[in-house]
């Protein structure tokens, strides 16, 4: 009794499916989308987060190879400089730190900040403050990829949010201006472009966030080498240039007998 039964239960089951496959209503595995697919899903919005993406890869890129000490202070540059303003040299120092192929972070800083000394009345006694004025002026240029950065990791949660609100804002209108099949269409459409954006738009502000602050700290290190190799070329020249030699002069003549 029992095999009969689970025998008539089967093929129950059996002509279920086939009435099922000559209505067409086979229910088939729900297909994969592809990260195309979910971008496309997210709208305008969904394209211009993406956009920012690859920006967000070149301003990294641009950091990594820009925001090195071999790049802001060659050893040839620095090397070129000891030598002039050891020498006492400050025009051929300035010509030397204007060349094309001398470009560089310190060349720069050091080019302005002698030439602003060479104008200033009291010379290069100082001299150090106008290389410090010269590098918070070259800092900023140094610093614009990376607060490009900075201004993408605050944009990028904006335009997630704004994709969003216009994605609850149409499920509202498909729940109240819609029936049947098609409302819930029109409901799982803008259901997905509230949630890829706000989720594009956390993929790219959080590893923003991140490199924002390890290059920041980065370039402060970096600059603050900088700056003290800058001061240590121009030290020679904040001390008067007869000093040096007049010293061991008078110690001679007041070590010969009178």
């Amino acid at each position: 009794m029992e095999i009969t039964a689970m025998m008539g239960e089967l093929t129950n089951g059996v002509g279920m499916m086939l009435m099922l496959a000559q209505d067409g209503a086979v229910p088939t595995a729900p297909e994969t989308t592809s990260l195309l697919g979910y971008i496309h899903k997210g709208g305008i919005i969904s394209y211009v987060l993406v956009l920012l993406s690859f920006v967000a890869v070149a301003m990294v890129i641009w950091n990594m190879i820009e925001l090195r000490r071999s790049r802001l202070m060659p050893e040839h540059v620095v090397e070129g400089l000891s030598k002039l303003l050891s020498a006492r040299q400050v025009d051929g120092a300035i010509e030397f730190s204007r060349r094309q192929e001398n470009s560089c972070f310190l060349a720069k800083v050091m080019a302005a900040g002698l030439a602003r000394a060479q104008k200033s009345p009291f010379g290069m006694l100082e001299v150090r403050a106008k290389l410090e004025d010269a590098a918070s002026r070259e800092l900023e240029v140094l610093d614009r990829p990376t607060n490009a950065i900075g201004m993408l990791a605050a944009i990028g949660p904006m335009l997630g949010l704004l994709g969003t609100v216009i994605g609850l804002i149409g499920a509202f209108g498909a729940l109240s201006g819609m029936e049947g099949a098609a409302r819930s269409n029109e409901l799982s459409k803008f259901m997905s472009i509230a949630l890829v954006c706000t989720a594009e738009g956390l993929l790219l502000a959080i590893p923003c966030t991140f490199l924002y602050a390890m290059f920041k700290r980065h370039t402060t290190r970096v600059v603050g080498q900088v700056g003290e190799e800058a001061e240590a070329l121009v030290a020679a020249l904040q001390v008067p240039a007869g000093a040096a030699q007049g010293a061991p002069s008078g110690a001679a003549r007041a070590a010969t007998p009178a």
